[in-house]
């Protein structure tokens, strides 16, 4: 083929060696693996979980830690687990609930769990992560049309990746906006003969601001839809009884899919989601992720059901928990830090940066002044912003409170006088 007396060569397609695109682009957050490995990414926190644990052999005041109510180290709960897995081992019972790994146990936990949180039924699942995914794959289909929070967690967000129809996001929290992608999703529901399933948090882990469920329940007099709620850093931390953000708002019976983790307030392993009989029945029968998956072990089991009671019955824990988060908040608000809108336990503190000085602040902090917490940096949050985490505990103490809000203080002056001012990420190496 020729054009303007130049003969067009056409090539041949290239296949691309996947180990080598690897090597070229590690991802957003992988980029920083080699300064950041064993220090900022995947550090080791060692001794027994307590607020004060070992980090690279020194003792560090340690704020992220998910134990809020301090049940992971309770003797209660020690002395169940090491009871319960000297009794029964770590592979009984064998197989997939459905075919051969159902026990009386499994059942106990699920009614006990589903008369927490004011609903017919409940169905223990595996891991939270994977039980999120797979309750909205199972839940939708293509004809369905998903609305949903643009902050939603990573778990939603991969399950509406299955989603093989249509979905509609709205700014976090933005009220209005939902409506309007409300509006829209009725339209094509209704063309389409389907329905509608929307889906929030009950707090936003990150954040520590909570969804606007009342506000969407209230919004069923209008609309036709259900709504699913991701309640993992609610549950056992907000409402009464501990029972979530949705009895802490009000509106629990609104809920129509109410979904809670072990990893949190329960210091374990596992996940529930809880309906009416028969979606709890139908979600049972089609939830991929529980049907090809081995059953949880006995003693995590077992432990779950000693966590459960001690949720329930020492409600002292949750007290103290919010004792600390309430001198927590107050003194850092007060000392001038932004928090954000957090009506949680989770404890945002937001400053301007770039990422190499986030990464400075946080050495100080773990360094000099012997305090651990989360650092959050772009790409997960706008560029130009820091987010420095605390997730506060019925184990920490108001000393431990007045320390840390001190060391806040410190490490923001120099951030100010441009003390961690520097082009590179730190190296901890």
């Amino acid at each position: 083929m020729y054009f303007c007396g130049i003969k067009k060569i056409k090539l041949k397609p290239k296949i691309v060696d996947i180990f080598k695109k690897i090597k070229e682009n590690m991802g957003p957050l992988g980029k920083y693996m080699k300064e950041a490995h064993g220090y900022f990414a995947f550090p080791k926190l060692e001794g027994e979980i307590h607020p004060k644990m070992k980090f690279r052999g020194k003792e560090v005041l340690t704020w992220s830690l998910n134990n809020y109510i301090g049940l992971a180290n309770h003797p209660e709960v020690r002395k169940t687990d090491a009871e319960a897995a000297k009794e029964w081992g770590l592979a009984y019972p064998m197989g997939a609930r459905m075919m051969s790994g159902q026990t009386s146990k499994h059942e106990e936990l699920e009614a006990k769990l589903a008369e927490f949180v004011s609903k017919e039924d409940a169905f223990l699942l595996n891991y939270g992560y994977q039980g999120m995914v797979s309750i909205i794959d199972s839940l939708v289909t293509r004809n369905d049309v998903i609305v949903y929070d643009s902050e939603s967690h990573a778990c939603i967000l991969d399950g509406l990746r299955l989603h093989m129809g249509k979905r509609y996001v709205f700014p976090h929290n933005d009220m209005e906006n939902f409506e309007k992608q409300l509006q829209r999703a009725t339209k094509l529901a209704e063309k389409q003969n389907g329905g509608i399933l929307v889906i929030t948090e009950g707090v936003f882990g990150m954040t520590g601001d909570l969804g606007k469920i009342k506000e969407m329940v209230a919004l069923k007099e209008k609309y036709d839809f259900r709504i699913l709620v991701d309640d993992a850093h609610g549950f056992g931390t907000m409402g009464k009884t501990g029972a979530g953000t949705g009895e802490f708002l009000g509106v629990q019976d609104g809920i129509d899919v109410y979904f809670a983790t072990f990893a949190k307030a329960m210091a374990g392993i596992g996940a529930f989601v809880a309906s009416t009989e028969e979606v709890t029945n139908y979600l049972r029968y089609n939830m991929r992720s529980q049907i090809f998956a081995k059953s949880l072990p006995m003693p995590i089991v077992i432990g779950s059901l000693r966590r459960l009671e001690l949720l329930k019955t020492e409600k002292q824990l949750k007290d103290q928990l919010w004792v600390i988060v309430n001198a927590l908040q107050k003194g850092l608000r007060d000392a001038g830090f932004n928090l954000g809108k957090t009506e949680s336990p989770v404890t945002p503190v937001y400053f301007s940066g770039s990422v190499p000085e986030g990464t400075n602040i946080t050495m100080d902090l773990r360094e000099n002044y012997n305090v651990f917490c989360s650092i959050i940096l772009y790409p997960v949050i706008p560029k130009g912003q820091l987010l420095l985490r605390l997730i506060p505990t019925a184990m920490h103490t108001l000393e431990d409170v007045e320390y840390t809000i001190n060391a806040f203080k410190a490490v923001h002056k120099k951030l100010i006088n441009g003390d961690y001012k520097t082009e590179k990420i730190a190296d901890i190496n």
